[in-house]
């Protein structure tokens, strides 16, 4: 009940958009190949159920495997950088031009070098880029702002630099490396849908393509009803990944405990 009073004006409102807008078509007989209604953009999500699950489903599993490999070597690599800053200062110009260059120019050249019958794999990369620098940058920043008087009783305590790592950094560092993995979530997700834009190939059958293709046949419900799904995706993704974030801090961070409280 909480939940549906905190989100019931949002839904309201969005209630009367969708209200609004099926009345605004209706009544001003906006062809349904510019501007479907609400209703024809249902009816095409009922209709192409089958193939947007198939598509929505390469689309996830996508995104999923660029956020593992963006929370896995961004985490990583935020450690060696932490640990040794020649590492930091040889290797971080190329991971911020990495980042600062656009992925539209970079995935030409995956897709080449990956090959074209591996396309899903070039998509999980080009994702992986987009999704790779929050998370780095979030764990280096989260890792240098511990406490040094904790620090120091660690040391006073001569704990090893692994048990430093296990049991002071990382816990520290955790609500700043949520709040990365919760930006890359995101990021990811877009990043697999620029990327299958790019590709431009058949081979690749995920959302991003069925909204090219919807597209291509002036299927402008359909193509409605692919991105509809693609947000629902990314709202889930959010909320997915919020829900993580609270189960690993609420018992010992002040601030998620206050929200329990609350």
């Amino acid at each position: 009940m909480r939940w549906l009073r905190s989100y019931s004006p949002a839904l309201l409102f969005g209630a009367a958009l969708l209200g609004l807008w099926e009345w605004l078509v209706g009544h001003y007989d906006v062809p349904a190949y510019v501007l479907p209604a609400p209703h024809l953009i249902l009816h095409a999500a009922q209709s192409q159920a089958a193939e947007l699950g198939a598509a929505a489903w390469i689309t996830i599993q996508i995104t999923a495997q660029a956020l593992f490999w963006a929370v896995t070597l961004g985490l990583g690599l935020a450690i060696l950088f932490t640990r040794a800053r020649l590492v930091e200062r040889v290797l971080y110009p190329y991971v911020v031009i990495l980042q600062v260059t656009p992925v539209v120019a970079i995935a030409p050249l995956v897709l080449i070098w990956v090959g074209f019958d591996n396309v899903n794999r070039a998509l999980v990369i080009i994702a992986w880029i987009v999704a790779f620098f929050p998370i780095l940058t979030n764990a280096v920043s989260g890792l240098r702002a511990v406490d040094p008087n904790l620090r120091d009783l660690f040391k006073l305590y001569n704990a090893t630099p692994l048990q430093t790592l296990l049991k002071l950094e990382l816990p520290s560092a955790l609500p700043q490396i949520l709040t990365g993995v919760k930006i890359s979530g995101g990021l990811a997700l877009i990043g697999a849908i620029v990327a299958e834009f790019v590709a431009g190939s058949g081979n690749s059958t995920g959302l991003a393509w069925r909204i090219i293709e919807t597209g291509n046949r002036l299927d402008i419900a359909g193509l409605f009803a692919s991105l509809l799904l693609l947000s629902g995706i990314g709202i889930g993704l959010f909320y997915l990944l919020s829900l993580a974030e609270w189960l690993s801090l609420r018992k010992w961070h002040p601030a998620y405990q206050k929200q329990g409280n609350g």
